[in-house]
């Protein structure tokens, strides 16, 4: 390896001006094995570059050849593979992976050793070496003999920082000397020893030559100290002089001491007297009232808006004072303890005056406001506090200045004014309602006197007695319990007194949604301008966030409600909003018994005011809570809104306890049953005042429970009919709830109007097919065993030979039905279904026209079992589908 070396330092790296550090024999891992050398070379010159260069043997010939180079700098990972045990194999991360495996571990070991060195001293770049053990890295190699090419520089096979350092080439001046020196002596390449001591010889002889020079110069040394004994003597007088110079400056210094520690003192007496003058300033600028406002204070009008201002400005100028911050020391000094009690008298003796004064104002406002009373009970509406919050919003400045200074009269001014305002409030919100009720009441005597009237209109007529209540329910039931014979002579003045009265029912509810939408009209600003007045004059925040006082009520669909505390439950008053809620709930108390006493007098005149009060309640309530949902009105609206929505859940109970109660006489034809007719009223009613409202999911569950009772009690009804056949019952009622559901379009109940549709036409043809099996009868029941005989495996042309089918049996049964028969027996069927339909839902002609069709079907049918079982026999029916034709249209013109 030592002779491989210095072939390539010779051939390769002389040239370039390079040094070969160290070298190892490599081929490719997983490949053919050709062997070729990394070497890691430094350059000559400066700056010093750093190479791994790959030398490969020529295939020509025995000499090596550069095949390619890598600078260190771009050398990113060094991987040894296993830092443990011994392994040949390496990588080296330049801009690829490059996979060798070295001919020995420890010419891997030396060369990756070499390459750190190497990195540490020129790169100081933090190449990643893994895979390598950590001694490798720490120890230092050595240099050898071996590593030094003869004729060429030395190298360092590991890569030694000291050994690079200490190697230094001869510059020229060194070579030249060598060379005359060696030129005087022949003799000195073939005899060292000789030339060795001719140079100790000369060496001898200008080390004589040196000691008798220094002999010499003796003299020129006794000169010498000759003079530096003089110099002595004169820095002696130089240094006697400079100390009668120090004691004279001494004097000086101390004068100069004096005078400085006058001149501090001086400086720290004015220092003080500036200090104490802007203490004074200070104390007189910030702690200094005015006498205009210490009189305006004492003395100020608190009733003329100059007084009020004069005293505003007052109060501000005294808070400033009071609050100003002194400094260390300020409240040891006795002014500053006597202004300040002279600022807490002030201040004590203000702010009781002014709680006198607003007191009085207080009490004026109730007595003033009671004159107003006695005008506004007339009309439905409340008085206007505009004027009173005008003048007392003057003193909000005032307000704000008591609740900073003395917040315990602030505190028994708010209990005041909630105490005076209460039962001023309490008064006129009374007096309000009491005319909204009369009101009611005044137009609810009207519509009882015509019912009182209409009720006995048909007492008289029927002979039976029933219950007036706000809608037509308890009417319809004495219609249904009426005798049948009496039902025409009454038919027309029963559709006067009904047309009529239900004229006055919806004027009854139109008038009283306008007066339940006054009311709340009334109320909502009158709390709104009041919640904004005590919050500007109290000057307490209304928006800020309200810790959770609301609990949640079921409704009765088991649904949650929000409802707030009661009136009377006090709060834990935890931020200036629940304060004005507080203040709120003690001044507006009377508001929700009010308004509850009011909704239950609606819902006792008319159930379905129930409806009207839910819209108006849910569209307030959606108002406020847009505003401020956790204000007063907000709360105490949906409260109330509870109780609407409880009543509007009783209304739809009562009319399904209705559904179930209903009774039909055994004797009359049932017709349209009163609870359709009502829900007919009900949906059209409905749909009306829900139109675009909020709580339309409300309505929408009321339509699903109403028309799934109305559907289970029709055919409770249907199956409890003596006189009507269920089939009429069925399809009269169902065809009547289609067309309703049809005309309204209630999206929510598009599956129950299929649902009628279907049964309509179900009980349509049920109707249709049983009824018509009356007039041929005997020849039904012919056909039919017909029929059966086939079913039982006979074939159809054979049938003829069975003795009860046979064609004289045939011809005998087509006998007993001429045309002349079928006529009648069609008539007396149309005369039947007269009969068992009612002339309110005017279906006669489509059960007709379907009888006609169906029997128009069993006649194709009947011709179609004679042809194929009676074959040839010339056996035909004694009338034709014409003739059907003919008959019924017959027979419907007649009737």
């Amino acid at each position: 390896m030592t002779a491989i070396k210095h072939a390539l330092q010779r051939d390769i790296f002389t040239p370039n001006d390079e040094r070969l550090l160290s070298i190892v024999n490599v081929c490719k891992a997983g490949k053919k094995k050709k062997n070729c050398f990394l070497c890691a070379t430094v350059t000559t010159e400066r700056p010093v570059q750093v190479k791994v260069v790959k030398v490969k043997k020529s295939d020509k010939g025995d000499f090596y050849k550069r095949q390619i180079a890598w600078a260190l700098r771009d050398l990113a990972v060094v991987d040894a593979k296993d830092a443990i045990k011994e392994n040949p194999e390496f990588d080296l991360h330049f801009e690829k992976i490059y996979k060798w495996v070295a001919s020995s571990t420890a010419e891997k070991n030396a060369f990756i050793s070499c390459i750190w060195k190497l990195n540490q001293r020129y790169l100081r770049k933090k190449i990643d070496f893994v895979n390598v053990s950590s001694q490798l890295l720490e120890e230092l190699p050595k240099v050898t003999e071996e590593s030094v090419p003869s004729g060429e520089n030395q190298s360092v096979t590991g890569g030694d920082e000291e050994a690079v350092d200490e190697y230094q080439e001869l510059n020229a001046r060194e070579e030249q000397d060598i060379e005359i020196m060696m030129e005087g002596c022949e003799y000195a390449i073939s005899n060292a020893e000789a030339f060795a001591e001719r140079l100790s010889r000369e060496l001898q002889v200008l080390d004589g030559a040196n000691i008798q020079s220094i002999m010499a110069s003796e003299k020129q040394v006794n000169i010498l100290m000759k003079l530096l004994d003089e110099a002595l003597k004169e820095v002696d007088q130089i240094e006697l002089k400079l100390s009668s110079y120090e004691e004279m400056l001494q004097s000086v210094k101390e004068q100069m001491d004096q005078i400085s520690e006058s001149n501090h003192l001086i400086h720290l007496s004015n220092t003080n007297n500036v200090k104490l003058l802007s203490e004074i300033e200070f104390l007189v600028n910030h702690m200094d009232l005015a006498k205009g406002h210490i009189k305006a204070l004492q003395e100020g009008d608190l009733s003329s808006s100059r007084g009020i201002e004069a005293c505003t400005n007052a109060a501000d100028a005294l808070l400033q004072c009071m609050n100003v911050a002194l400094r260390p020391g300020h409240d040891m000094l006795l002014a500053v303890e006597q202004q300040q009690q002279r600022f807490s008298d002030l201040r004590e003796n203000f702010a009781r005056r002014l709680a006198s004064h607003l007191n009085n104002v207080f009490v004026q406002q109730g007595h003033d406001q009671s004159s107003t009373l006695a005008q506004h009970s007339i009309e439905l509406t409340l008085p206007n506090h505009h004027p009173f919050h005008r003048d007392l919003l003057r003193y909000a400045k005032l307000m704000e200045w008591l609740k900073s200074t003395d917040y315990r009269k602030y505190e028994g001014l708010t209990k005041n004014y909630m105490d005076y305002l209460s039962r001023l409030y309490e008064r006129e919100i009374k007096d309000f309602f009491e005319v909204a009720k009369i009101k009611m009441t005044g137009t609810t005597k009207e519509s009882k006197k015509f019912g009182q009237r209409r009720l006995s209109l048909v007492v008289g007529l029927h002979g039976s007695s029933g219950k007036l209540t706000g809608s037509t329910s308890s009417l319809n039931k004495l219609s249904v319990q009426s005798s049948g014979n009496r039902r025409s002579q009454s038919s027309s003045l029963l559709d006067m007194g009904n047309m009529s009265a239900s004229d006055l029912d919806v004027a009854d509810r139109t008038k009283f949604d306008k007066i339940f939408e006054q009311v709340l009209s009334e109320l909502e600003p009158l709390c709104l301008a009041e919640q904004d007045f005590i919050s500007k004059f109290f000057k307490l925040q209304q928006h800020q966030s309200m810790p959770g006082t609301v609990t949640e009520a079921e409704d009765t669909d088991g649904g949650t409600l929000s409802r707030q505390h009661n009136a009377g439950t006090p709060l834990p008053v935890s931020s200036e909003k629940d304060m004005i809620r507080q203040m709120m709930i003690k001044i507006f108390r009377c508001i929700e018994p009010e308004l509850n006493n009011l909704i239950a007098l609606g819902d006792k005149i008319d159930s379905f005011n129930s409806l009207y009060m839910l819209v108006k309640m849910s569209h307030h309530v959606w108002t406020a809570q847009n505003v401020d949902p956790a204000s007063f009105l907000s709360t105490t609206l949906g409260n109330v809104l509870v109780t609407v929505k409880r009543n509007f859940d009783k209304c739809i109970s009562n009319q399904i306890r209705q559904m179930e109660e209903v009774k039909i006489s055994k004797k009359s034809k049932v017709g349209i049953l009163p609870f359709v007719a009502e829900f007919e009223e009900f949906a059209g009613l409905a749909e009306s005042i829900f139109k675009n409202a909020e709580r339309r999911g409300d309505l929408d569950k009321a339509y699903t429970k109403l028309i799934r009772g109305v559907f289970v009690n029709v055919e409770k009804v249907a199956n409890e009919s003596q006189k009507t056949p269920r089939d009429v019952v069925m399809m009269e009622n169902f065809h009547h709830i289609f067309a309703t559901l049809s005309r309204l379009k209630i999206s929510c109940l598009e599956a129950e109007k299929k649902e009628a549709k279907q049964k309509y036409t179900d009980h349509l043809q049920s109707y249709v097919i049983y009824s018509l099996g009356q007039p041929l009868e005997k020849l039904n029941h012919f056909f039919e065993g017909v029929e059966a005989r086939v079913a039982q495996g006979i074939r159809e042309e054979e049938v003829s030979y069975q003795l009860a089918f046979n064609k004289q049996e045939l011809r005998k049964v087509i006998k007993e039905y001429p045309g002349k028969e079928v006529k009648k027996g069609l008539d007396n069927l149309y005369k039947k279904v007269d009969k068992h339909l009612c002339e309110e839902e005017n279906l006669l002609q489509v059960v007709w026209h379907s009888m006609q069709d169906e029997f128009i079907r069993q006649y194709k049918h009947f011709e179609g079992l004679i042809a194929r079982c009676y074959p040839g026999s010339g056996v035909t029916m004694e009338f034709t589908i014409q003739d059907i034709l003919d008959y019924c249209s017959s027979i419907a013109q007649s009737h």
